[in-house]
């Protein structure tokens, strides 16, 4: 039990074990990965809860209602990715998202779908996309956001003015009260509700009463309290909770934020997925009159207007989606940069109805001159628009990656006021940062009014408190001023204290609400509302829990930069991605654990280092960070799919080099930390070791002694010479170096396609001949990967730099190096570059096998291939397409250049990864990987698979018993000899 935890909280869990069927989960670990979300604080929890059922969260709501336990707090928890702290407490967490994920049923012909609060949106729109439907609210966070938190910040997003809030598509919940009834809510009439809830219990009857009632009498008060605005997020929403056909206590729940019940299951209503779409991207020379054009281009009544400034699209060109859009941002030839961008969607019945729409729109426009329209680009059909799409979803994250330390922060970003106000205001508001001397990036959704805004601050800063504050009173003025809100779209948490700002004189209705639900304020307290029955208890202060900085300045500059980007992990969650056709972090997908993801690690490894620099004792800790960290495949997709960019193969890197400095290594990683120099002296004996590995009894106690299994064989041809094949090897001095100006190409060798995948190797040799070039072979030299990957830093940091001679050396001749397998190819561009003092000195490039291909295409001309050929799938892998997002594409045009037609597959992670899949403790998890995605893929397309990785290639033969074959081979069938 953790040293801290109350007494109470302590007896609380015990007595709750023995009916919960749950999780529960008081470690350190999963308590600091629990304490952030994507806002500025850190909150630590007393313990998680995940239940199995409704059962569990009646079991709890039953307990806390005890008077033994009225000083217990609950706050329930979707995906995590709230920007205002609504689901952080110093109490006890319902997570909700691991195990009431299930979509219950699918009413096609009502349009109407009834899902568990833990289900994803989309994965929920993922199913519906079959049946031609969609849940419509639309969020940047959609494929981490959970119905449940979508329900409980009564979200919105693009395509508000369109389709509405999430309130607008919410025909009935399931939610647990204080005291573990289950209130199933609908829309009722308003004569006739008394009548219909008949069969609900006394208490809930009541609670309809008082409701009814309290919107009833105070019609006035609610109409001049709330602002008629898209995005008029009350928490409690007193306007739509009563109107003259009808009474929704749904209303009321829907943003409550956990602070009325726990939600647990809602019935949706779902909409016709649009036929024809549009989307047409306009660039303009500032970002003032891509606002001020707001106003014309809503006269068309578009589906949506997003909008985003010249900082988030300079982001965006550095981040891995910008490879699909550029295309719709040209910036040659104009006489100015494109400094703001307006994406504006349109949708019609037919395709002439669009054209026709289009046409008007574009006509429309051209009247108007007010303001420079630089650009005029048209996305076309949904995989286009998605492209763009991605792009704008990104912008949070992608403002987290900006360099130095002032990052931009989320406290007044997501104001809302009246459309037709939005320039002005913004004009205010960013003379407003500018005064406080703030940089700032932009981005949002015009024709609702609503701007995100998140002004630059470091939050190490001691006077970071100061300025937040002094920032958003000024933002709070401001707003109210220009008829506005401070919480457009994201919800109050702990930006709760200005309510009575904003709503004045029907505050007092939120309180008395909060008080029906929660007369002891045990849930999610301190936002939103505090009861009327407890008059003492008062809303949480903007800057009165903990936040982020006031921990990470804790750590030394010299700390703090050792481990890089997951310093700055923002919470953003875009590692809890649902898709397992999606590579971001296999681990976390597999078990659902957020301590096993890339955000979850990053938090463990600042507090990690916070204790050590305090001087903290650490043993415990120590464990729990190594089990999260030690659960990483090294697959490196955080790196290139988070915005933020961070980097946990890294930092497991450095936190294992200084673990081992405290506690003994297992014999297995020397093992594996010496593979690579071992396997040429190996292959002398390549038969013998394979007779050997085929003995049960050695693979047992290989299993036990060195936690090893499946450890693959030299192939048969590893003792070939490669000199029979018309390469030239050169020898460890390099004397043979060509001196002369032909068609050179110089193969970097790595240990697993040379000795344990030679045909691969071999026709890659034949294949560079067939394209007309002389193939040499570096001498091998280990590449230090398994070094990177286990933490031996000071071992690898001295094969990098003997490495780095020799690499800059052949790359002086200004021939093309190549490596065959791309996870340990981008080692040298990735790992040899990263944080060392004398990384400048690298001056090779050592290029991937498509990169080269395409290279040499422009120079050989290809005879015409005729042969009718099958369609082919290509499985990249992991660290490679997500590393160089062009992958795939490059992969695509060479096979069309051969003749050939190549589709590529979406796929996640294989679950081998290097030496993780050989690894005894990992074995089932590697296999549950690899069936999530890759198991299915295969069934399809059999015969026909193509994978560039080595690992990928091993995974699938151990698992299916199938050869996989790399491209190349199937390049080099194509010559006929």
């Amino acid at each position: 039990m953790t040293q801290d935890l109350a007494p109470i909280v302590h007896q609380f869990l015990e007595q709750l074990k023995s009916s919960f069927t749950g999780e529960i989960d008081y470690s350190d670990a999963a308590r600091h990965v629990f304490s952030t979300d994507n806002s500025i604080y850190q909150y630590l929890p007393q313990a998680i809860l995940y239940p199995k059922n409704q059962q569990d969260i009646e079991i709890v709501m039953q307990l806390i209602s005890q008077p033994h336990y009225q000083s217990i707090v609950l706050t329930a928890r979707g995906g995590g990715t709230g920007t205002n702290g609504q689901s952080l407490t110093n109490g006890i967490v319902i997570d909700v998202s691991r195990h009431m994920n299930k979509i219950l049923s699918i009413d096609v012909e009502n349009k109407t779908a009834t899902v568990q609060a833990g289900v994803v949106k989309d994965q929920l729109n993922a199913e519906l996309k079959r049946h031609g439907l969609f849940f419509a609210p639309e969020l940047s966070t959609s494929n981490r956001a959970t119905i449940g938190g979508m329900i409980n910040t009564d979200a919105s997003g693009q395509g508000s003015c369109r389709y509405g809030k999430t309130h607008h598509h919410v025909i009935a919940l399931s939610t647990v009260l204080r005291g573990g009834e289950i209130l199933r809510s609908q829309v009722l009439g308003r004569k006739t509700w008394q009548q219909e809830i008949l069969d609900k219990s006394p208490f809930q009857q009541n609670l309809y009463q008082k409701l009814f009632e309290l919107a009833d009498q105070h019609q006035i008060t609610i109409k001049n309290s709330f602002p008629e605005l898209n995005r008029s997020l009350t928490g409690y929403d007193l306007p739509n909770l009563l109107n003259d056909d009808s009474f929704n206590p749904n209303a009321i729940l829907c943003g409550s934020e956990g602070t009325l019940g726990v939600v647990v299951e809602a019935k949706l209503n779902l909409l016709d997925i649009p036929k024809y779409r549009m989307l047409i991207n306009i660039g303009y020379a500032n970002f003032h009159d891509a606002l001020k054009d707001a106003k014309t281009l809503m006269q068309k009544k578009p589906l949506s207007i997003e909008t985003v400034d010249s900082k988030v699209l300079h982001l965006a060109k550095q981040d891995i989606v910008w490879h699909n859009v550029a295309k719709y941002f040209p910036e040659n030839d104009l006489p100015q940069s494109i400094q703001g961008i307006n994406l504006v969607e349109i949708d019609g019945a037919s395709e002439a109805e669009l054209a026709q729409l289009y046409q008007a729109f574009i006509d429309h426009l051209s009247i108007d001159q007010d303001v420079l329209r630089l650009t005029m680009t048209v996305a076309w059909g949904d995989a286009e628009i998605n492209h763009v799409y991605a792009m704008r979803k990104r912008a949070v994250g992608l403002l987290g990656n900006i360099k130095g330390e002032k990052r931009p922060q989320p406290f007044v970003e997501d104001t809302a006021v009246p459309p037709e106000n939005l320039a002005d205001y913004i004009a205010d508001f960013r003379s407003l940062l500018d005064q406080h001397e703030l940089d700032y990036g932009m981005f949002g959704h015009v024709d609702a009014g609503v701007l995100h805004v998140r002004p630059l601050v470091d939050m190490k800063d001691p006077q970071a408190s100061l300025i937040i504050e002094k920032i958003t009173e000024k933002v709070v003025e401001l707003t109210h001023q220009y008829g506005g809100i401070l919480w457009g779209e994201h919800g109050k948490g702990l930006r709760s204290e200005y309510a009575p700002i904003f709503f004045g004189q029907a505050y007092p209705l939120l309180q008395r609400i909060k008080g029906l639900f929660d007369p002891n304020n045990q849930l999610n307290p301190g936002k939103i509302a505090t009861p009327e029955t407890l008059p003492q208890s008062q809303l949480i202060k903007l800057t009165e829990i903990p936040l982020r900085g006031d921990l990470d300045r804790q750590i030394s500059a010299v700390k703090w930069k050792e481990f890089g980007t997951a310093m700055h992990c923002n919470g953003n969650g875009a590692c809890f991605n649902y898709d397992l056709n999606d590579p971001m972090c296999p681990s976390y997908k597999v078990t659902r654990n957020r301590v096993h993801s890339p955000k979850g690690r990053a938090s463990l490894i600042k507090e990690w280092l916070r204790r050590e620099q305090n001087h903290l004792e650490t043993k415990r800790f120590d464990q729990e960070v190594y089990d999260a960290l030690h659960g990483c495949l090294s697959c490196k997709s955080c790196v290139g799919q988070c915005p933020v960019k961070v980097d946990i193969p890294d930092v497991k890197a450095r936190f294992l080099s200084r673990y081992y400095q405290r506690y003994p290594r297992h014999l297995r990683d020397y093992a594996l930390a010496k593979l690579e120099n071992m396997l040429p002296k190996i292959v002398s004996v390549a038969s013998l070791y394979n007779v050997v590995q085929g003995f049960s009894l050695f693979r047992v106690l290989q299993k036990k002694v060195l936690r090893l299994v499946d450890i693959p064989l030299f192939h048969p041809m590893a003792k070939q010479r490669l000199q029979e094949y018309g390469a030239i090897l050169l020898d460890p001095d390099l004397s043979q170096l060509p001196q002369d100006q032909d068609d050179y190409v110089f193969i970097v060798q790595d240990a697993f396609t040379r000795y344990f995948d030679t045909p691969v190797f071999l026709d890659f040799i034949k294949l560079i001949k067939k394209l007309g070039a002389t193939p040499y072979i570096l001498p091998y030299f280990p590449n230090g990967k398994p070094l990177h990957v286990h933490g031996f830093l000071t071992e690898f940091e001295t094969l990098r730099q003997k490495n780095v001679e020799l690499l800059n050396k052949v790359s002086s001749l200004g021939y093309p190096m190549v490596g065959i397998d791309p996870a340990m190819t981008l080692v040298f561009r990735q790992e040899y570059l990263m944080q060392y003092d004398d990384s400048s000195k690298c001056h090779y490039r050592v290029m991937m096998v498509q990169e080269w291909l395409k290279l040499r295409l422009t120079q050989f001309c290809l005879p015409e291939f005729t042969a009718t050929q099958p369609i082919y799938y290509l499985a990249s892998h992991c660290t490679e397409k997500t590393q160089e997002p062009k992958t795939n594409q490059i992969w695509q045009e060479i096979f069309q250049a051969f003749g050939l037609e190549l589709e590529t597959l979406s796929l996640g992670c294989c679950g081998m990864a290097g030496t993780y899949g050989h690894e005894a403790e990992h074995y089932d998890l590697s296999t549950e990987i690899y069936a999530q995605s890759w198991q299915v893929n295969l069934q399809l397309h059999r015969d026909q698979i193509l994978a560039t990785g080595y690992s990928c290639r091993t995974q699938v033969k151990r698992l299916e018993h199938i050869q996989l074959q790399h491209p190349i081979q199937v390049l080099l069938r194509q010559f006929v000899d």
